[in-house]
């Protein structure tokens, strides 16, 4: 276990005793002025080493280090500042003895907010978005608490030799021995802090579970992998349009999750979800095994031509918005989310990739919703919308059934196809 994670651990088994979060303690502490004794330490216990930003409510506390990429910032500036939704830079303060400078401020809950940070003036970090979460995205009083595995390892005969981690989250009212639900999430790093990742899925799951909005299920949170010379496969695992990864995890994940907890074989009580190329490759596993997962949660999805190989007959991600217009339909159902500054490469357009897949399954009359937003390419859109989207995503679940036809919402059937306006500059 890495020395950062055992921090993080100890810092908020502490703070649990105290009945305080440690997010909630950094905000606090952080209320005394950057002079404030133990705020670098829980700086550096809770953000990550260039600091970030940290959400409890209405606050929201903007750290820097003004080092994160594109590191085009000089490391002893003499001042620094934050624009935050593209406004005026706001000055920032220096922690004495630290790298870092902080802004403490309110805003709105509820939305992204854009932020970037400035030293000497001029921009020095790319801008990206924080989330202002939803209610349901904090802890609350007497809700019970799930349980979260150690991590596993597996080595994969389908990809080669390939080792891959994972982990396995059981929400409240799982029982080990009574098949259970299951969503399958791919990046699954960036998920097991718990409250102190973006996502705060482990908080969102207990708090729609208490509320019988979804059933009690079982998480199995997945890290892309690495070939036996160590070469990363994260993108021939989920940008490749294949049943490889399908192959993957039902011949060789699961069985070893099964070993632990009972999960159900349905495909209506499994879900699969993913940002970026883990959208892609969520809507992969359902796309060619609908039986197996029938229910997507895509976000940022790259649906672009990363894996697009022609010369050697393979499929990318960009032919996704032909495919569902064309191919027969699939029963399955998708919650779709993405923002308008999204990437731009040599692969593709993300925003208008993901509004023709939106318009491709609107055509086919698909079970789906589309959120579009202003974010860039990060989790905060997603963060702030997932209590939202897994509610929707597990409607209706009944444990009961095993199958069942998804249909579009009749309202979605009275909505227009998505249209595109310029809006960052003259349209001739």
């Amino acid at each position: 276990m890495s020395v950062r994670r055992l921090a993080l651990l100890a810092l908020a088994t502490v703070c649990a005793s105290a009945q305080v979060h440690p997010l909630e303690q950094l905000i606090e502490t952080a209320r005394k002025g950057p002079a404030a004794p133990g705020l670098a330490n829980q700086i550096a216990q809770t953000l990550s080493p260039h600091g970030g930003v940290a959400v409890w409510g209405g606050d929201y506390l903007f750290v820097s280090d003004l080092t994160a990429p594109p590191k085009n910032a000089p490391v002893s500036a003499s001042s620094a500042g934050v624009s935050i939704d593209q406004q005026a830079p706001l000055a920032m303060e220096k922690i004495p003895g630290t790298p870092f400078w902080m802004r403490l401020v309110k805003m709105r809950v509820g939305v992204t907010h854009a932020y970037q940070f400035y030293a000497d003036g001029k921009a020095a970090t790319a801008r990206t978005d924080v989330a202002g979460y939803n209610p349901d995205s904090y802890p609350k009083p007497g809700v019970p608490k799930g349980k979260l595995s150690e991590k596993h390892t597996i080595v994969s005969k389908i990809y080669d030799g390939m080792k891959a981690d994972y982990w396995i989250y059981a929400s409240p009212g799982v029982d080990p021995n009574v098949p259970a639900p299951l969503m399958v999430w791919q990046d699954g790093q960036g998920l097991i802090a718990g409250d102190l990742s973006r996502m705060r899925l482990f908080t969102v799951t207990e708090n729609l579970v208490a509320q019988k909005l979804i059933p009690p299920m079982v998480h199995v949170m997945i890290a892309p992998g690495f070939s036996p010379v160590g070469k990363p496969m994260r993108s021939i695992e989920y940008d490749t349009v294949s049943d490889r990864y399908d192959r993957f995890l039902l011949e060789e994940v699961l069985p070893e999750v099964e070993k632990v907890y009972k999960l159900r074989p349905d495909g209506y009580s499994r879900a699969i979800g993913g940002e970026s190329s883990g959208g892609i490759c969520s809507l992969n596993a359902a796309w060619f095994m609908p039986d197996k997962f029938s229910r997507v949660h895509s976000a940022i999805g790259s649906y672009t031509s990363i894996q697009w190989h022609p010369e050697e007959k393979l499929d990318g991600g960009n032919l996704y918005p032909f495919m569902v217009r064309k191919q027969p339909k699939r029963n399955i159902r998708i919650w779709m989310s993405d923002g308008m500054d999204d990437l731009e490469n040599t692969h593709g357009s993300w925003p208008l990739q993901n509004i023709q897949l939106a318009n491709s399954l609107k055509m086919r009359e698909y079970d789906f919703h589309f959120r579009f937003g202003l974010a860039t390419h990060d989790a905060a859109q997603v963060a702030i919308d997932l209590p939202e989207s897994l509610a929707w995503l597990w409607r209706g679940y009944d444990p009961n059934k095993t199958s069942q036809e998804f249909t579009m919402d009749p309202a979605e059937k009275d909505k227009p196809y998505y249209r595109v306006t310029i809006s960052n500059r003259d349209a001739w």
